[in-house]
């Protein structure tokens, strides 16, 4: 079975700091912080308004820390200039509302125009990793790898968020999804939502390669430390995965 990373989203370090002004507490040095502790990535989100992470951010964070980030973005020309000019490893194309809270639910692209086609190739052509944010839906999975996309992240916020006695067919929809990726040649990720009691179920998916949490991770990090909570996400996605392979 292949590793899983953890990507590590950082967004909401950013949110604490814009809250008060000024530079603290700082998501570049959180970036450090997590690689230092075993995470795998880093994950940001630029937003068009801009309400956590800024274009700074993402610049620092892609010069000064060594690790694979991941650019979470809007599949807008504003968004793709930015991508070819940092050339970050990957890219993920999300939905985007300005008055959501967070990111609702996967990105439809059989219905999305040619402006998502265009995102994709013109991201792929220069060397970047580019996913889709989805539902575990077979057509809209099947969509990405029409478009050129390499990757797919299942949206996992329904599961994380359901009461548990209905957990198990949210994992098993997420699991049939992944399946589909990995049937398609697509590399497959999962993300949204996923805490201690949540990501053991969706890391044990051999097709998973890649999960990618920020908002309880952060906030958790306000009770144990970045560096503890980092560890114990890459402890339980360990055991997931020794458990699926024994």
């Amino acid at each position: 079975m292949t590793p899983l990373r953890l990507s590590v989203n950082v967004d909401h370090v950013a949110t604490l700091r814009n809250a008060r002004g000024g530079a603290f507490p700082c998501p570049v040095d959180a970036a450090r912080a997590a690689v230092a502790a075993g995470a795998d990535g880093v994950t940001v989100h630029l937003r068009e308004d801009r309400r956590h992470i800024r274009d700074r951010d993402v610049e620092r964070i892609a010069a000064e820390v060594e690790t694979r980030l991941n650019l979470e973005m809007a599949a807008t020309e504003e968004m793709v200039a930015i991508a070819l000019r940092l050339r970050p490893p990957a890219c993920c194309l999300v939905p985007e509302k300005r008055q959501e809270l967070t990111t609702e639910g996967g990105l439809d692209i059989i219905r999305a125009g040619p402006e998502l086609v265009d995102a994709v190739h013109r991201l792929a052509d220069a060397g970047i990793e580019v996913s889709i944010f989805v539902e575990a839906d077979p057509a809209q999975i099947a969509s990405a790898r029409q478009i050129g996309a390499q990757a797919v992240e299942l949206h996992t916020g329904a599961y994380a968020d359901a009461p548990p006695a209905d957990r198990p067919r949210h994992v098993a929809r997420l699991r049939a999804g992944a399946q589909a990726a990995h049937a398609a040649g697509l590399l497959c990720h999962v993300g949204h939502g996923l805490s201690y009691e949540t990501v053991g179920p969706v890391a044990a998916f051999p097709e998973v390669e890649e999960a990618s949490i920020g908002h309880f991770l952060i906030g958790q990090s306000v009770f144990e430390g970045l560096p503890a909570v980092v560890r114990r996400f890459k402890a339980l996605i360990a055991e997931a995965r020794a458990g699926q392979a024994a």
